[in-house]
C-alpha cells in the first residue's frame, strides 16, 4: 500500500478505482435509476424496485455498484427476482374501536327486507294494466275474503235456477252460505259506485269500484251501511247479509266485475 505525506501526516492512500464496466443503458432505465436514488426517503427496496419496473434487470445491479450501494440481493435477471429480504417490513393497517355502553343491546342479526306495499298496493300495481289483461296466476289472492268466516255453496257458472227449476241459468257470482246479519267486508280499497236496490235480483246491492275495470259486489244484503261516492278500505264493513231479492234463505252473493263483465270470484280469492 503506497503512502502519501500530507501536512507531515502519513496517509493510507485508497487503492486505485477499477474501472466500472460500461453497460449500455436506455434512457428511461437510467432516469428510473436516479430518480429512486435521489428520494428523500428512498430504501435499497425501492431503487431495485424501481429498475424492474423499467425493465433494468441485471443492469440495474451494476448501476448501483457504480454509486456505491451495497447491492444486498441477487438479481440474475429481469425475471425470477427475490425480494424477501427488502423492504420487507409489514405496514400495519389501521383500527377502528367501536365502543358502546354496558348496557346498550348490540345485535348482529340482518334486518328483515320485505315488500312495502300492503295488498291493495299490490292489487294498484297488477292493475296498472286493464283488469281484463290480468293473468289467473297474477290475480290469484289479490281480493280479501268478504266474510270472516267462508262457506262456499252455489258457484259460478251454469246452474238450475233455485226459483223456477228452469236449466240453464249463468250463476254470476260465488254463493256463500251464512247467518242474516253477519258483516261484510270490501275485498279491497276502492270508491262505492252502487249502494241501494238491485232491480235484477240482488235485492239491496253494494258495489265497490277498485279502479282500472275491477269491480266487486255484494248482494241479498238485509242492511247498507255505505253510500255512493264513498271512500272505503280493504276490510272495512260496508253491509249486513241477508235474504232481499231473488233469494232462497240468508246467504251472501259475490260477485267479481272485470270490464262490466263477471268473472269467477274464486279467481282472485
Amino acid at each position: 500500500m503506497s503512502e502519501v505525506m500530507q501536512r507531515g501526516r502519513r496517509r493510507a492512500a485508497s487503492p486505485p478505482a477499477q474501472p466500472i464496466a460500461s453497460v449500455p443503458l436506455t434512457r428511461r432505465e437510467v432516469l428510473a435509476a436516479e430518480r429512486s436514488a435521489i428520494a428523500p426517503h428512498g430504501t435499497l427496496g425501492a431503487l431495485i424496485r424501481a429498475g424492474i419496473a423499467h425493465g433494468a434487470g441485471q443492469k440495474v445491479g451494476i448501476a448501483l455498484a457504480a454509486t456505491g450501494l451495497a447491492l444486498a440481493v441477487t438479481v440474475p435477471s429481469a425475471t425470477g427476482i427475490s425480494l424477501a429480504s427488502v423492504d420487507s417490513a409489514p405496514v400495519p393497517s389501521p383500527e377502528t374501536v367501536v365502543t358502546a355502553a354496558s348496557d346498550v343491546p348490540i345485535s348482529f342479526a340482518a334486518p328483515a327486507i320485505g315488500s312495502a306495499l300492503n295488498p291493495d298496493g299490490q292489487l294498484k300495481e297488477k292493475l296498472k294494466v286493464e283488469a281484463s289483461n290480468v293473468t289467473p296466476q297474477a290475480a290469484k289472492g289479490t281480493l280479501a275474503a268478504p266474510l270472516k268466516v267462508l262457506t262456499p255453496t252455489s258457484p259460478f257458472g251454469s246452474r238450475i235456477n233455485p226459483l223456477t227449476g228452469s236449466m240453464g241459468e249463468m250463476h254470476t257470482g260465488q254463493d256463500y252460505a251464512v247467518q242474516c246479519s253477519t258483516a261484510v267486508f270490501a275485498a279491497a280499497g276502492g270508491t262505492v259506485t252502487f249502494a241501494g236496490w238491485h232491480p235484477f235480483g240482488g235485492g239491496n246491492r253494494v258495489v265497490v269500484d277498485h279502479g282500472n275495470g275491477l269491480s266487486t259486489s255484494y248482494n241479498h244484503l238485509s242492511s247498507i251501511g255505505v253510500k255512493v261516492g264513498q271512500k272505503v278500505q280493504r276490510g272495512d264493513q260496508v253491509a249486513l247479509s241477508g235474504t232481499t231479492g231473488a233469494s232462497t234463505g240468508c246467504h251472501l252473493h259475490f260477485e267479481v266485475i272485470v270490464d262490466d263483465e263477471t268473472v269467477d270470484p274464486l279467481g282472485w280469492l
